[in-house]
C-alpha cells in the first residue's frame, strides 16, 4: 500500500550513496511506500545522451533487516525468475539501489487492458509451479506455531476494534487444521504473491512477469502463495479463474507426481481462511497502531473471502467459533474515526 506523498522525502544520506555509486546528481523522485517501514524512490541519470532509471529502496536498519530481501532476490534470480536485484547497497545507512521493473504493476495494468487477465494469471501460476519444484532453502519453517500466531492477529486486534471480547477456544479450534498444511516437503513460500506485488516486465517466458516483496518469506505449504493470488484482497479474481488457475497449478504438479488433489485443496481451503482472518487483524493493526486510515476500507472485501472460506468443510471447528462468538454486527469492519 502506497504511502502519501507527503511522507516521501528521501534520507540525507541518499545523494552521497547515489554519488558514490556512479549516480551523482541523479533525481530522486517519490516512487511508494508500502505497510512496512520501506520506502521506494526512482532516480534518474543521463548517461551517454541515454536516461537510465533505477529504483531506491529506503529501508531504516534499526526497523527493517533488508539481508533476507537480498538474498532471496538472489535465489529467486538464480531459479530463473525476475526479482530485482541489487546494483548497490549501504545496508548500515539502510540504503539499496534496485533494478527498475518499470511502472506496469499487475493490479492497475488489469483495470487499463482487461482482456489480459487470463494470460497474466496463467503465467503468475505458472511461476508457483515452477518455483515449488525446488526445495526450499535458507528460510525458517512456515510452522504451527507461526501460523497459529498471524491467525491470532484476529482476536488480538480486529475483535476489540469492533467491541467484542475473545471467548476461550480460538486457539482449539484452530490446532486439527494444522496437520493438513504441515504435510509434504515445504516449497519457498513468498507469502504476498499478488497482483499488486507483480509486474509485467519487458522478459521472455516467466522472467515475463517481476516479482516484488518477498524478503518475508518462508518454507511452507505450495497452496499458500496460489491462494495469496487468487484471493486477491484488493484484486477481485472471479470464482471460475480461481477454480481455473488451482486445476492449471495441479495439473502442472501432477507432471511432477506425488501430489494429491484432494489434500492440496483442502490445504487450500485452510490457508485461504487462515490467510484472510490473519489480514483482518494486520490491517485492522496498521489502523489502530500506526494510524494508516486507509486499511479499513478492505474489511468489507475481507469478510466476503472470510465468509466464503468458512463454508468449506475443513473448516468446521473454526466457522463453529466464528458463528458461536463473532455477532454479524461485527462483520462489516472497524469504524474508522475521522
Amino acid at each position: 500500500m502506497a504511502t502519501a506523498l507527503s511522507n516521501m522525502i528521501p534520507p540525507d544520506t541518499a545523494p552521497g550513496f547515489l554519488a558514490r555509486n556512479g549516480w551523482e546528481g541523479a533525481r530522486i523522485a517519490p516512487l511508494a511506500g508500502d505497510a512496512s517501514f520501506r520506502r521506494y524512490f526512482r532516480v534518474h541519470r543521463d548517461s551517454g545522451g541515454n536516461s537510465q532509471t533505477a529504483v531506491l529502496m529506503d529501508a531504516p536498519p534499526a526497523l527493517e533487516d533488508s539481508r533476507p530481501f537480498l538474498a532471496i532476490g538472489k535465489q529467486l534470480d538464480s531459479l530463473g525468475f525476475s526479482a530485482p536485484q541489487a546494483l548497490a547497497a549501504d545496508l548500515d545507512a539502510g540504503l539499496i539501489l534496485l533494478e527498475d521493473f518499470g511502472d506496469d504493476r499487475v493490479g492497475p495494468l488489469l483495470a487499463r487492458e482487461p482482456d489480459r487477465e487470463r494470460a497474466i494469471y496463467e503465467t503468475a501460476v505458472d511461476i508457483l509451479a515452477a518455483l515449488h519444484r525446488h526445495p526450499a532453502q535458507g528460510v525458517a519453517a512456515y510452522a504451527g506455531p507461526e501460523l497459529l500466531r498471524e491467525a491470532r492477529l484476529f482476536p488480538d486486534w480486529y475483535l476489540p476494534a469492533v467491541g467484542v471480547a475473545e471467548a476461550p477456544g480460538y486457539d482449539a479450534a484452530w490446532a486439527p487444521l494444522w496437520p493438513s498444511v504441515l504435510a509434504g516437503p515445504p516449497v519457498l513460500t513468498l507469502r504476498d504473491y499478488h497482483a499488486d506485488n507483480l509486474m509485467v516486465i519487458d522478459r521472455p517466458g516467466l522472467r515475463g512477469l517481476g516479482l516484488l516483496d518477498y524478503q518475508d518469506a518462508l518454507a511452507g505449504h505450495p497452496a499458500y502463495d496460489l491462494v495469496s493470488l487468487l484471493q486477491d484482497v484488493r484484486r477481485i479474481v472471479s470464482p471460475d479463474l480461481e477454480s481455473a488457475m488451482l486445476d492449471r497449478y495441479l495439473d502442472a504438479r501432477q507432471a511432477d507426481g506425488g501430489i494429491d488433489p484432494a489434500a492440496f485443496r483442502t490445504a487450500y481451503d485452510i490457508l485461504g481462511a487462515q490467510r484472510n482472518i490473519k489480514i483482518l487483524g494486520v490491517f485492522t493493526r496498521l489502523y489502530v497502531r500506526d494510524g494508516k486510515a486507509g486499511y479499513p476500507a478492505f474489511h468489507p472485501r475481507l469478510w466476503e473471502l472470510v465468509t466464503r472460506n468458512l463454508q468449506r468443510p475443513a473448516l468446521a471447528p473454526v466457522a463453529g467459533w466464528f458463528a458461536a462468538n463473532v455477532p454479524a454486527a461485527a462483520r462489516h469492519g472497524v469504524e474508522v474515526v475521522a
